[in-house]
This record gives structure tokens, sequence and C-alpha cells, in this order.
């Protein structure tokens, strides 16, 4: 089969789908088992693989480990006062709960830390590696995705390369993630989380190209903060003061 789609094109389906996801937080709050809704989170599981996907080409094709962690981390702080202005979640984390206290961009940033560790040129011993791991897999545990969305970006780099092995690996974490949010957190949340194997025809069609648009690496660091601001303001302008999520 022809692959025609390039990075760019695939940042913009991952934008495209996480905006429809968000909508569909708007418009059914609280992830209820409503068909249109079901439908409409599906589609937003999209983005997850995606972003998990160029973390991993991110971290091979990097020339600045350094500059590319240090943005990532920036990235994440700012993403998390929009994110949790956008669902209602205290700043604070922990004060609301122990799930979903910030954005999926913390565990894509120790996503990145944690490819160094096991991947990177260090002279860290294979048990400092596993301690390493864990502590990563602490500190990512409160927020979007989880711990999950870092042992998919590990299993997705050791298989990078070979895509029928990747989705494998990071099917095998997001059915954990799934069981687990099954029990302690949504049912419905649990069996959608599925849907992210729906990204394998979009991944298989990827050309390693990265696409003219230079601009569009910027714009996704603007766009994910701005569209969750508002959403933001329109879950206050709509809700009132309250939590969208569970």
């Amino acid at each position: 089969m022809n692959r025609q789609l390039n990075s760019n094109h695939l940042k913009l389906i991952a934008i495209f789908a996480m905006t429809i996801d968000h909508i569909a937080d708007l418009l059914y709050p609280g992830f209820p088992n409503d068909p249109v809704a079901i439908i409409l989170h599906l589609i937003g599981r999209l983005t997850a693989p995606i972003m998990w996907f160029f973390i991993c080409e991110g971290f091979y094709y990097t020339r600045n480990l350094k500059k590319y962690l240090q943005r990532m981390f920036v990235f994440a702080i700012i993403s998390h006062l929009a994110y949790c202005f956008a669902f209602g979640i205290d700043y604070i984390p922990f004060r609301s709960g122990v799930f979903n206290q910030t954005s999926v961009i913390w565990p894509l940033f120790f996503g990145i830390v944690a490819l160094w560790v096991v991947n990177g040129d260090n002279r860290l011993k294979e048990w400092q590696k596993w301690l390493c791991v864990i502590a990563i897999n602490i500190i990512t545990f409160p927020s979007d995705w989880s711990c999950i969305a870092v042992m998919a970006i590990v299993a997705m780099y050791a298989n990078r390369g070979n895509l029928k092995k990747q989705m494998s690996g990071m099917m095998f974490w997001v059915l954990v993630y799934g069981i687990v949010s099954f029990f302690f957190v949504n049912k419905t949340y649990a069996l959608v989380q599925s849907g992210v194997i729906l990204v394998y025809p979009f991944l298989k069609h990827y050309n390693g190209k990265k696409g003219n648009a230079g601009w569009l690496k910027w714009f996704f660091y603007l766009y994910y903060p701005a569209h969750l601001i508002i959403v933001g303001i329109v879950r206050l302008a709509v809700y009132g003061d309250i939590s969208l999520l569970f």
C-alpha cells in the first residue's frame, strides 16, 4: 500500500481527534454510556497513540535531547494549568482525587526521560534503570493516561521499525490501563480505550517524512493549551464551576 501520510498529516489527525474528544467531554460530561458520546470518544482515541509514536520518533531523531526535554517540560507545566482549567480540576494535584490530575503531556515528557534511561547513552546499570523506570511510573501515575503512556512509549520504541509489534506492545499496556479503569474509574471509559487500535491504518501509511509545513511543530504546542482554555471557558459558561470528568 502507498504510504502517503507524513508526520504533519498524522499530527493534524491527532489534533482533530483530540478536539472531537474534548467536544464530547463538553456535550456529555462524566463519560456517560451514550452511543454518540462513545463514537466521539472512539475518534478521540486516535490522539494518544499518535503522540506516543512521535515521542519515539522525536527521541530517535533529535539532535539535542536536553533542549527537547526542556521544551517538553515547559509544555507540560503550561498544559497542566490549561488542563485543570478546562475540566474543572484542582490545580494542586491530589486535592480532588488521584486520577487525571494533570494532562497527558506530563507522561509524554517522562516518556522521553524513560527512553533515555532505557536506551540512551548513559552509564546506568540494569538495576538502576529498573528503579528509574519504577520511579517514573509512580510520578506519572496520576496523569491523563497515567503511567501507561510511559510504558506504551517504551514498548513502541523497543519495536521501532516494526509497526505490528509496536501496536502489540502498545495494546498490552492499554489493556492493563483498561482493566484498572474498569474497576476503579469508569467502565465505559475503560472499554473505549481499546479504540486506540484504530490508529493502525493511519500509522501504516506513514512515509517517514516530516512534510513541508515546519510551522505545524509549533502550532501543536500552541493549539493544545489554547483549545483547553476554550473548553474551560465554555464549561464555566454552560455548567458553572463543575468538573467535566468522572
